[in-house]
């Protein structure tokens, strides 16, 4: 079954034209069932990029998805245009009546920031509070992911001397786990931040458990029951080039940056990088849906009760 976006939405198009499932609202209308309402809460700067890759990876699972594009109420992008958030994003306060079968929560680019110093941490500090009454599942994508852990359990971040950047090997920590079903023992994920959670401080928090971790950059992926949610610290969902995108920008820039670890062939920029975790992600997010399916209630309204 295919994905429900909006037919012009940029990422309909680029995701049919992959061979993705995709339905417009036509289509979806005439179909007698349930789709699962899943919402991604995008706090990126480049919205268009960062909606075409949660959408290919939700897209891809066997079960009719209706994609709602949420954004922060007060918080306005200067990197996406006006008429795309207008048209397509729908503000926080607008959506809170709602009830979602599942919530993914982006990074941001502001690891510098304490969350308190964040603008819109208060409104974050409600939303997901929130999601404990109104989303089934939630996930929480790098700084969404640890501003969630810090939220609930009190795990901090803490900065890296050097940006942890590159690709590196996750061990399988959980293979029992259903949301690692069908991985390998170790997988790949690309890796792009300044901070870190430390593992001993996650054991110390009661409930939480982690499915994948490094011993060279530290816990990726940790649920927590509890709370109904997936917290992963790492970029399954990148492009093969987005690391590249990254490394180009800060070069160009003057930023001091290295060369992204076991991306390029042989370390070497001239080399067109290789993605080695699509798969792996496929597997992530389509496991998450399909606990979804399998346990969320038909009546949406009954979430969280």
């Amino acid at each position: 079954m295919p994905i429900k976006l909006p037919a012009t939405l940029p990422a309909y198009d680029v995701l049919k034209h992959e061979g993705v499932n995709v339905m417009d609202e036509d289509a979806a209308a005439r179909q007698d069932i349930r789709p699962l309402q899943i919402g991604l809460l995008n706090l990126m700067p480049k919205k268009i990029q960062t909606e075409n890759q949660f959408a290919r990876l939700v897209g891809a699972t066997p079960l009719q998805i209706e994609l709602t594009l949420i954004r922060m109420s007060e918080h306005r992008t200067r990197n996406t245009a006006a008429e795309h958030m207008a048209e397509f994003y729908q503000p926080f306060q607008d959506v809170k009546d709602q009830y979602f079968d599942g919530l993914i929560i982006t990074g941001a680019p502001i690891e510098h920031l304490e969350f308190q110093d964040v603008t819109y941490w208060d409104e974050l500090t409600h939303v997901m509070n929130w999601t404990q009454t109104h989303v089934h599942s939630t996930f929480g994508v790098c700084w969404g992911g640890m501003a969630m852990i810090n939220h609930f359990h009190g795990v901090k971040k803490h900065m890296l001397d050097a940006k942890a950047f590159g690709c590196f090997r996750q061990k399988n920590m959980a293979p029992n786990s259903p949301f690692l079903n069908g991985f390998s023992d170790e997988c790949v994920i690309p890796v792009s931040r300044w901070t870190e959670m430390k593992q001993a401080e996650i054991d110390a928090a009661p409930g939480l458990r982690t499915l994948l971790g490094s011993s060279d950059v530290g816990p990726c992926l940790v649920e927590d029951p509890a709370h109904r949610a997936l917290y992963i610290f790492n970029h399954f969902e990148y492009d093969s080039g987005t690391l590249k995108q990254e490394y180009d920008r800060d070069v160009a820039s003057g930023t001091p940056i290295n060369v992204p670890m076991n991306y390029y062939p042989d370390d070497n920029p001239a080399n067109p990088p290789q993605n080695r975790w699509r798969s792996h992600a496929h597997l992530l997010y389509g496991n998450w849906i399909n606990q979804i399916y399998q346990s969320t209630p038909y009546d949406i309204e009954k979430i969280g009760s």
